[in-house]
């Protein structure tokens, strides 16, 4: 996952509301939905943090495009993390490394920047005035359509298939292979597709293929890797790992 930054020529933002959420007896996430202005593809939002009061920035973007995000503060205590769609509290990206995000996405939906104060800060109410530049570009990767590729019923899914795995959130357990169920929205017939791997009590990971390969994921960890045979083996911090097929990947 690449770290590129610099600065971004922005264009006015529009923020619609929408209804806040409390994850914890002290603490309170406003959610906010950002549309960036006509012909447009970034947005700057200058905002202040109090306490508590996290606000998270919802993103619509797809596979294939990147978002970039920097973050200027009046409180070197202020942070921000990448949500994937479907996450309320696992990040793809967290911020406390001090350093500023962009990477390419894996799936389609909505991406969370989450704005906050480490909890040190928070408890001590402290406050922070800040701008957020965030910036989606490229073009995303269109699911193959039905009349090109039959999904399977009641969802976005063009297939499905058992694989052998070492799901993320087993790795502290045990790291024992065994079988998970992986779906697959193909993208194209040349090996582009996203691959979503349900885990346990927590978000899918989804990863991202171009012409085979895996380019991109939810994890904070980059992929690395390998074939073997038909299999194409990707692991992430050498202990998660995901045996794909061609046939899923490919169709046929």
């Amino acid at each position: 996952m690449n770290k590129i930054f610099a600065a971004i020529a922005a264009s006015f933002v529009f923020i619609q509301p929408v209804v806040g959420t409390a994850t914890a007896a002290e603490q309170i996430i406003r959610t906010e939905r950002v549309q960036f202005a006509k012909g447009s593809t970034s947005a700057v939002i200058r905002g202040r943090l109090k306490g508590y009061s996290d606000v998270d920035y919802l993103v619509r973007a797809g596979a294939g495009q990147t978002i970039t995000v920097t973050l200027k503060k009046s409180n070197l205590s202020n942070y921000f993390n990448v949500l994937p769609p479907g996450s309320t509290d696992v990040a793809m990206y967290v911020g406390q490394t001090g350093e500023d995000f962009s990477g390419m996405l894996p799936t389609d939906g909505d991406y969370i920047i989450r704005v906050y104060l480490v909890r040190a800060a928070a408890r001590r109410n402290e406050s922070s005035n800040y701008t957020l530049t965030i910036s989606v570009t490229g073009k995303a990767l269109a699911p193959v359509q039905t009349s090109q590729d039959a999904v399977l019923p009641g969802t976005s899914f063009h297939a499905s298939a058992k694989i052998t795995c070492v799901p993320h959130i087993e790795k502290f357990l045990e790291k024992k292979p065994q079988e998970c169920e992986a779906f697959v929205i193909r993208r194209s017939f040349d090996g582009t597709a996203t691959v979503e791997i349900p885990q346990k009590n927590s978000v899918a990971r989804r990863i991202l293929f171009v012409k085979g390969k895996p380019v991109a994921s939810d994890s904070p960890c980059p992929p690395t890797f390998t074939r073997k045979n038909d299999l194409t083996i990707v692991t992430f911090d050498t202990d998660e790992r995901y045996e794909i097929p061609d046939a899923l990947i490919f169709g046929g």
